[in-house]
């Protein structure tokens, strides 16, 4: 096993899906000689050529158009957007044509590509570079919505979103791209499933739902709360769309109680999803209201740090509410 950080299981994972495929290609703005703003595509413009690691306009609707295109004609693109407040150019293009290419032809055109976007806030980025777009391409049928919470399961997702017929939107907590660190094998091919949650700490009390970043500071508080004699168990989503809905219930069936944790705005948030599988299907084994917590309904996280810090959630928020909960 070798540790790595969540940005080195992404690019190992593009690495290697370049090397077992000639139809794979990467492309986006300054994904080449730079290798992106974040370097997750460093040292392989160099390794593959200017022909598969394609530096883009500063385009986002052509970066996805010619996903889509490609894709049609048997590549697999893996198209790169900077950040995820500049995807909504490209709304159009992936919400009614990638999303809803293989219905409209009865089965016969499909868009295989996956879109990385870096995404979430804590990173003192501001109104422009801190959004959560999951909320918005969730609710697309045709569309698959999947956050990685680990190295591990970044570089098993992405490997199995290259390799998957329909159009996956990759999403990645930037803030975590290097603070997240994990254990990957070395001399095995690492593919997680797209679909299954994961169950990543076994508890009794109560059940916390979270993906990306969040699940990771989840972890962080309810190790805390265990010191308090609460036993939580914490379910990283991993998909989004489809969401695990098995595990969700089970999980709630044994504790009773559900905790939902987010970064995005509460109102039409993620979380709601999940609040209303439980609430139509769950209902009798809960012993408390299901419970959300979620970034306030403003209109942008702040540029100023103590704001930013105002709006993020972090361990100790959801420690708070793990408490408030366990208590009901």
């Amino acid at each position: 096993m070798t540790e790595m950080t969540l940005i080195e299981g992404l690019r190992q994972a593009m690495d290697e899906e370049l090397e077992r495929d000639e139809r794979v290609f990467i492309v986006g703005q300054d994904v080449g000689p730079r290798g992106g703003v974040f370097r997750a595509t460093q040292g392989l413009y160099e390794k593959y050529g200017e022909d598969r690691v394609v530096d883009s306009p500063l385009a986002e609707l052509s970066i996805i158009g010619i996903g889509i295109g490609t894709a049609l004609y048997g590549m697999r693109p893996i198209c790169e957007i900077q950040f995820a407040d500049f995807i909504y150019p490209a709304f159009n293009q992936i919400v009614s044509e990638a999303a809803r290419m293989c219905y409209r032809s009865g089965g016969e055109w499909i868009a295989p590509m996956v879109i990385r976007v870096p995404y979430g806030g804590g990173i003192g980025g501001g109104l422009y570079h801190s959004q959560s777009i999951e909320a918005f391409f969730a609710h697309v049928p045709g569309l698959k919505v999947v956050v990685p919470s680990t190295p591990y399961d970044a570089k098993g997702l992405l490997k199995s979103a290259v390799r998957d017929p329909n159009p996956v939107i990759f999403l990645e907590p930037k803030k975590g791209y290097r603070l997240i660190r994990g254990e990957v094998p070395e001399d095995e091919e690492v593919l997680v499933p797209i679909g299954p949650g994961r169950i990543s700490r076994e508890g009794t009390d109560l059940t916390l739902f979270a993906y990306g970043m969040m699940h990771h500071y989840a972890m962080e508080a309810a190790e805390r709360v265990a010191q308090e004699g609460i036993d939580v168990e914490v379910v990283d989503l991993r998909t989004l769309k489809p969401v695990d809905r098995e595990t969700v219930l089970a999980s709630v069936a044994k504790t009773g109680k559900a905790l939902i944790v987010h970064e995005d705005n509460l109102t039409g948030g993620y979380g709601a999803e999940i609040a209303a599988i439980l609430a139509e299907e769950a209902f009798a084994d809960l012993d408390a209201p299901v419970r959300r917590l979620a970034g306030p309904d403003v209109p942008a996280m702040p540029f100023s740090h103590p704001l930013q810090d105002w709006f993020m959630l972090d361990a100790d928020k959801i420690a708070d509410a793990i408490r408030e909960l366990a208590a009901y």
